[in-house]
């Protein structure tokens, strides 16, 4: 036994006090998930509109409604958001893993998995993601594309089952399952890791030296292997198969720091990490030009022949930096700043699962709803993300009146 019956309990009662700076980063986070999704549809590289759900290339997975009215600066949101906020939301989710596992053991803690995402994967998937997939069929047929067939007809003959942002959800869950299945072959591996994580996470440089070399020994061949728009998929199991190993990175750091401790070492509201702040955002922002310099570069290449290998590579090494100094420069300014909570925090933090799940919908209608609106694409994003964040949120918090959706969300 890796614990003793009073050290379990110490386990679970540090890790039960509700952690401010980490729950309004998770929420935080969620709504740059909800914006990046309402300023897609106005990017000013976005491709052109679907003429129907079935024709070639389907970009329209990615893209449920493209706007005639595009903004600059908007792909600069979009390209910063796209470097760092999965990889944090997969580290977040990792940082209760190991006390779940030592409190509820190997299948208790798969069980509540099951529970706690299989079951909403299933919902987003099959119910929500047709609903936000809808007005992709119905801004083509008013656009007068010929449309072979019903949207469900459409839809059906598809040969996948786009799953939209729900695609986080399942590759947590297997995540989860191969977390479970390690505690049940060697059940020090929290123990292990946590270890080391108190080792390194006193020296923030460290540890994020660590955690880059690990991230790029993940990434940079799936990278080079793998487009960026190359998504692995059977059935509605989505994942960005270049980034699949960099999250499961991501997720054991967060493993590795909640089995240490969530108030200590490098989440400590007054350590090195959060006071030295200003250094890590502008490590980010220089790290976020080298990668806007490393694309430019890409892209000029490709009337020549394409990217060498070796321009490929720094390209994807700049990703790797980015991702890794901007999550720690988010993490230290909610780490410094987000000490207190209020009312409006409260009910953001308690509801953002929910807003994750149901907000696609309200973002692709909203935007079907504005393509006739001679606005710029700047302002109608910023309708869009704030009608898709006062829906979904009402929504949840409605729903999280039963019982048995607020033991889910």
């Amino acid at each position: 036994m890796i614990l003793n019956h009073r050290g379990r309990e110490a386990l679970n009662a540090s890790h039960s006090r509700r952690n401010v700076p980490l729950g309004a980063l998770r929420a935080v986070l969620t709504l740059l998930v909800v914006a990046h999704h309402a300023f897609l549809a106005y990017h000013p590289w976005a491709p052109a509109p679907a003429t129907s759900l079935i024709a070639e290339p389907r970009f329209w997975a990615a893209f449920p409604i493209v706007d005639t009215q595009r903004s600059q600066g908007i792909d600069l949101l979009i390209g910063w958001n796209d470097t760092f906020f999965m990889s944090l939301l997969f580290l977040l989710s990792g940082l209760f893993a190991w006390p779940s596992l030592v409190r509820k053991g190997a299948r208790g803690f798969f069980r509540d998995r099951l529970i706690r995402l299989g079951l909403p994967f299933l919902v987003a998937a099959g119910l929500l993601a047709p609903l936000a997939y809808l007005p992709t069929y119905l801004a083509a047929v008013r656009h007068g594309a010929p449309q072979p067939g019903s949207f469900l007809d459409q839809w059906f003959a598809l040969g996948t089952w786009p799953a939209g942002p729900a695609w986080f959800l399942w590759v947590l869950l297997a995540i989860g399952g191969a977390a479970a299945i390690a505690y049940r072959v060697a059940p020090g591996w929290g123990t292990v890791l946590g270890r080391w994580s108190g080792r390194l996470s006193g020296r923030p440089a460290l540890y994020f030296a660590a955690l880059v070399a690990a991230s790029a020994a993940a990434y940079l061949p799936l990278a080079a292997a793998f487009r960026p728009e190359t998504w692995l998929h059977f059935g509605p199991c989505w994942i960005q198969i270049s980034r699949a190993l960099h999250y499961t990175v991501y997720f054991a750091a967060g493993a590795g720091l909640g089995a240490f401790s969530l108030d200590r070492g490098l989440l400590d509201p007054r350590g090195k990490l959060a006071r030295r702040w200003p250094l890590w955002g502008i490590a980010a922002a220089i790290s976020f030009a080298a990668g806007i310099v490393a694309l430019l570069a890409i892209l000029d290449s490709f009337p020549s022949g394409g990217p060498s290998f070796a321009l490929t590579t720094a390209g994807n090494l700049t990703f790797v930096l980015c991702c890794g100094l901007t999550s720690f420069a988010v993490l230290a300014i909610f780490l410094r700043f987000a000490r207190h909570s209020n009312r409006w925090l409260d009910s953001l933090t308690a509801n953002a699962y929910g807003i994750y799940l149901l907000h696609y919908v309200g973002v692709s209608w909203l935007q079907l709803a504005l393509l006739d609106t001679p606005a710029r694409g700047a302002v109608k994003g910023l309708v869009v993300f704030l009608g898709a964040v006062a829906a979904s949120w009402g929504a949840t918090a409605l729903l999280r009146q039963m019982p048995a959706v607020a033991r889910v969300l």
